[in-house]
């Protein structure tokens, strides 16, 4: 099966008549939730759809979730149809970070069966850069779609299987937050510092390089590989602080031919919660 990992501005733009391309604007900011679609209301991609992490790409956090738990497969389903999904549809998302939340739309495509998503490497810095096309305003909507969910739930580890990892030396967990966040220096956001025993921390940054876009695929391959310690990626689990992050993680991985990883959706924010689930501080092993 073909890898449907990332795509270049060039290759997109010239791309951008196809029917059943679906293009999704998915910039978004934390700290100011309403920011990505403002900036979605003053410029995106032709065609581009606004995909709110909050709103569209999450549900609503409960007690006992992490801050951006995974929406019901049949409600995304409907959210898809509603954008225009077909079956058959090339999905592209795109940001303008370093492709983060664009990650977090690629996973859940893939979560719900539909291989054919792909990121804007680079994204809209990139696309600026070129100077390549823009609209300034949002198209009617597109008709419904007739996309069919096909979820994978394989894919998603819960957190009774990431205890689990914290005894089976078989397994790697891998955090992609910055390193001072997972050695518990600082915790800007949850209420525990810290990570869950036993994960390695390899920060979803280290995947780009300086102009935001990912490195080789055989750079990638090589560090993942060192942290993976010789753990198959098919016994690897990807978390970050809310489940969005290690989803960059993983599309890394699959970029560098190193599929088969699964996500802890709640990562760090579910895993917080539980004051009975043991928590480390320090460098990792």
């Amino acid at each position: 099966m073909t890898s449907f990992t990332l795509i270049e501005a060039e290759q997109l733009a010239a791309r951008l008549d196809e029917a059943d391309l679906r293009i999704f604007d998915c910039r978004f900011d934390l700290a100011r939730p309403d920011a990505g679609r403002e900036r979605y209301a003053e410029d995106h991609l032709p065609g581009a759809t606004y995909a709110d992490l909050n709103r569209d790409l999450a549900a609503p956090p409960t007690a006992a979730s992490g801050r951006h738990p995974l929406p019901e497969p049949a409600e995304f389903e409907s959210r898809l149809r509603a954008w225009g999904v077909n079956t058959g549809s090339t999905v592209v998302a795109y940001d303008d970070g370093n492709a983060m939340y664009a990650a977090r739309l690629w996973w859940m495509m893939r979560w719900l069966g539909h291989d054919r998503a792909l990121v804007l490497d680079g994204g809209m810095r990139r696309w600026l850069q070129l100077d390549l096309p823009l609209e300034d305003h949002a198209r009617p909507p597109a008709a419904p779609g007739n996309f069919v969910a096909r979820p994978r739930h394989a894919m998603a580890a819960d957190a009774a299987a990431v205890l689990a990892s914290t005894r089976d030396t078989s397994v790697r967990l891998l955090d992609a937050r910055g390193a001072e966040r997972f050695r518990g220096e600082v915790e800007p956001i949850d209420p525990v510092a810290g990570h869950v025993p036993g994960a390695r921390n390899h920060p979803f940054t280290l995947s780009l390089g300086a102009d935001g876009r990912f490195l080789p695929r055989t750079e990638l391959r090589a560090a993942l590989e060192q942290r993976l310690g010789g753990v198959t990626p098919g016994r690897t689990i990807a978390m970050c602080g809310s489940g969005v992050s290690a989803c960059h993680l993983l599309l890394a991985m699959e970029h560098a031919g190193l599929g088969g990883a699964r996500l802890y959706p709640g990562s760090w924010s579910e895993w917080s919660r539980d004051p009975s689930r043991p928590v480390a501080v320090g460098a990792d092993p």
